[in-house]
């Protein structure tokens, strides 16, 4: 990937971080930005002129059409157009909403430009990049075939409703079994994965397609 250009594409309704994105990335020789847009409908209009796209970086919230909508459009018209989400917080609704519509990763805008860099580079190569919230064990274990886990088909079904937005709590309702045994499913998933968030566990799940998206 070294000698490679990565042509990219940035959509964010904020025009000066847009702009001063591009500007940061340029910088870089390995990447090459092909075009920006203010939101998904923009996105529409430009990219076919623009199939060379590889990769786009993606704002979660924008006016007329926001990330998730967005995402949705690429996967199904241009599904080989890697899409990496670009967030404010580290809010797992909006992550877990984002991955379930189909993007590869997340980054936080905060991010350094060599932290997004290796974002990039990652999302092309391997398929998916997530920082911190998912350790890189889970990088490698989902790359790996021969030395998938067992799960119980109530740990399944667990991890199921852990891609919705009900509460642990709610699932537990919805499970008909108590809190304390959801809180052991999900500890029980966390030792078998070597992850530690909600949002490692979707991660996982959609890789796998452990989860019905």
């Amino acid at each position: 990937m070294e000698n490679e250009t990565i042509n990219i594409a940035i959509v964010d309704d904020h025009t000066l971080f847009r702009s001063g994105l591009a500007s940061l990335l340029s910088e870089f020789d390995e990447i090459n930005v092909v075009f920006e847009a203010t939101n998904g409908i923009d996105l529409q209009e430009k990219i076919v002129s623009y199939p060379n796209t590889q990769l786009v970086l993606m704002d979660i919230n924008m006016p007329i059409m926001d990330g998730y909508a967005t995402t949705k459009w690429i996967k199904d018209t241009l599904p080989h157009v890697h899409i990496l989400a670009l967030s404010m917080f580290e809010d797992e609704k909006a992550i877990i909403g984002m991955l379930k519509a189909g993007a590869g990763g997340y980054m936080l805008k905060e991010s350094k430009p060599s932290e997004l860099l290796t974002a990039i580079k990652t999302t092309i190569e391997k398929g998916f990049y997530i920082n911190d919230l998912v350790s890189g064990r889970l990088l490698v274990s989902l790359k790996q075939e021969n030395t998938k886990p067992i799960f119980s088909e109530k740990e399944l079904t667990f991890l199921q409703f852990c891609s919705t937005e009900l509460t642990y709590k709610e699932i537990a309702s919805e499970m008909n079994i108590s809190p304390r045994t959801v809180d052991n499913y999900r500890e029980s998933l966390f030792a078998k994965l070597n992850i530690k968030s909600r949002t490692g566990l979707v991660v996982y799940g959609i890789k796998n397609n452990l989860i019905k998206i």
